[in-house]
C-alpha cells in the first residue's frame, strides 16, 4: 500500500500567504486535511474538507437534497470544519499541501467547494492553492456558476496550471458547455443508469466511473479525475444512502 507522508516542515512561501492571512472573508474558514483517506473508494490518499458555506447556491444537492456530507459520519465532521473545531487558516493549510511528496496524488474537497463571496470564487484562494499545489497531482470538484465574476478565468487558470476542477454537472448540456469553455466535466447520473460509455449530442464521450464499475479499483489507480483527454465526461451514478434524493434533484 502506498504511504503518504509530509516532507519536512518548512515555511509556505508565495505572494498571497500574508494577504490570506487578512482576507476578511478568508481568515474566517477553517480547512482540513487528512493525509491518509479512510475511504475505500478513494484509497488511501490525502483528501481535504472546506466549510459548509463555500458551497454555492447553484449546487442542486445542499439543504438536504442528496448531498454525501449529510451521511454519517461523515456529518460530523463536516459539522466540525464548518463550525471551526476542526481544521487549519487557509495559509496553514496551504503550507500542509506544499508539504507534501511531490508527485503526491490527492483530492481537495471530499465535502465542500471553492472559497466565495455570493459566489464569486476567492481569486486569493485560488491562486494560493494553485502554488502550494505545485509539483503534485491534485483535483477538485466545483459547482459554481461559471457566468459570475471571474469564476470561468480563475477555473481555466488553475486547469492550466496543474490543479484539476472538474465542474459538476446534472446534465449532459451542462456538461457539453463546460467542455466548450475549456474545463473538464463530470455528470451525476441516475442510481439506475445501465450505460457504461456513451456519447452526448456534442459528441462528447461519457464513461462511468471507473472505480464505481470495477471491484476493488481506486482513484488512487484510477487518476482519470485528475487527467484525462479533453471531451471525456465521468459520469458519476447517484449511490449511497441519499441516493433516491440525489435521482429525485436531477430527474
Amino acid at each position: 500500500m502506498q504511504r503518504f507522508t509530509e516532507r519536512t516542515a518548512k515555511p509556505f512561501s508565495n505572494k498571497f500567504y500574508s494577504p490570506i492571512a487578512i482576507d476578511p472573508m478568508l481568515s474566517k474558514l477553517r480547512f482540513h486535511l487528512s493525509l491518509e483517506s479512510s475511504n475505500e473508494k478513494t484509497g488511501p490518499i490525502p483528501v481535504s474538507s472546506s466549510p459548509k458555506n463555500t458551497c454555492p447556491a447553484s449546487c442542486p444537492f445542499i439543504g438536504g437534497n442528496g448531498c454525501y456530507g449529510d451521511n454519517f459520519p461523515m456529518k460530523f465532521h463536516w459539522n466540525a470544519v464548518s463550525n471551526g473545531t476542526r481544521g487549519v487558516s487557509a495559509a496553514e493549510f496551504f503550507r500542509l499541501i506544499a508539504a507534501l511528496m511531490p508527485g503526491t496524488f490527492w483530492r481537495h474537497n471530499q465535502v465542500g467547494d471553492l472559497p466565495h463571496t455570493l459566489g464569486r470564487i476567492s481569486r486569493r484562494f485560488i491562486k494560493g492553492l494553485i502554488a502550494a499545489n505545485k509539483n503534485l497531482k491534485g483535483y477538485t470538484y466545483s459547482h459554481h456558476d461559471l457566468k459570475l465574476g471571474e469564476n470561468l478565468s480563475l477555473l481555466r487558470s488553475a486547469n492550466r496550471q496543474g490543479f484539476t476542477v472538474n465542474i459538476s454537472t446534472e446534465t449532459e448540456t451542462a456538461a457539453d458547455s463546460a467542455i466548450a469553455a475549456g474545463l473538464p466535466a463530470v455528470l451525476t447520473v441516475a442510481s439506475t443508469e445501465t450505460r457504461k460509455v456513451w456519447n452526448t449530442a456534442a459528441g462528447n464521450r461519457v464513461v462511468t466511473c471507473p472505480a464505481q464499475r470495477v471491484k476493488d479499483l481506486t482513484c488512487m489507480a484510477c487518476e482519470l479525475c485528475h487527467k484525462r483527454p479533453r471531451g471525456l465526461i465521468i459520469a458519476f451514478l447517484a449511490h449511497g444512502s441519499g441516493k433516491n434524493k440525489v435521482n429525485a434533484a436531477i430527474s
